[in-house]
């Protein structure tokens, strides 16, 4: 099995098999690529990840590539999966993860190396994941935005919080969370943004403690996972307040298939 080991940081990185397992430089991408979406999944009893699936059909509908496939680093179809549809293309890897960590950074390369990808005189580029794009700002802003104004709460006097999974493990969850919201926080759309995680502190009721008006909560998710499916929607109803609204996961946003697509003509 050849072996084609991604730098650190991975993103843009381009990668080509050669004889041996060697990999040759960087070279302009062709324009026969398959685009792959490699997103985390889910593999719980009457999961179908069908999100992931309508965004790739939007994706191919736009003409981006030839084909459009998707996988998942856990659940169906598996990365290896994935490829294997795929063969006979050039790969463009766009990784739907809201933060560039163990996922992005590891586990992807690995099952991809492992499914074969890096096949003799094949070109694999693995693009930047969601959570660095610096359009995501914006699509969560404009939610949120859409969202407030549905509900007539005054955007200065509505506070936003964007809630993610976090880890004791990795702080690569934590650090995408405070970094988008530092963003959107520079913009003073809001009375006040702040980070907040389902496995650290601080946890939802933490951050809207002493909020003085409604509270607009985005799920910084990019699937229908446990997490971005019925954890978030759950926590956010158990605390029962009429001035806390739920404005979706990023993954289901209606203008994310425009973001992606602008990151791989980007290219």
């Amino acid at each position: 099995m050849s072996w084609v080991r991604f730098p650190s940081p991975a993103p843009n990185f381009v990668a080509r098999g050669a004889p041996g397992g060697g990999r040759l430089p960087p070279h302009e991408f062709p324009e026969t690529f398959a685009l792959l979406l490699a997103a985390h999944g889910e593999r719980r009893t009457g999961s179908d990840n069908q999100g992931v699936a309508q965004l790739a059909a939007r994706l191919q509908a736009l003409g981006l590539a030839p084909a459009v496939g998707f996988g998942f680093v856990k659940g169906a179809p598996s990365i290896s999966e994935a490829v294997r549809r795929l063969a006979g293309h050039d790969l463009l890897v766009y990784p739907l993860f809201l933060s560039d960590g163990y996922f992005t950074r590891t586990l992807l390369p690995r099952q991809l190396s492992e499914a074969g990808a890096f096949a003799r005189g094949r070109t694999v580029r693995l693009l930047p994941p969601l959570g660095l794009d610096p359009a995501l700002v914006d699509l969560v802003l404009d939610r949120a935005r859409a969202v407030a104004r549905a509900r007539d709460w005054p955007e200065a006097r509505t506070e936003l919080v964007l809630l993610a999974h976090g880890s004791s493990n990795n702080p690569a969850s934590r650090r995408a969370a405070e970094r988008i919201a530092k963003s959107i926080a520079r913009r003073n759309a809001f009375a006040r943004v702040r980070p907040a995680f389902l496995e650290e502190a601080p946890f939802l009721d933490d951050a809207i403690v002493g909020s003085r008006g409604p509270v607009l909560v985005v799920g910084l998710f990019a699937g229908e996972g446990l997490h971005g499916g019925d954890d978030v929607p759950q926590r956010v109803a158990e605390l029962g307040r009429p001035d806390l609204a739920f404005a979706g996961n990023v993954g289901a946003f209606e203008a994310l298939p425009d973001v992606i697509a602008a990151a791989i003509r980007r290219g």
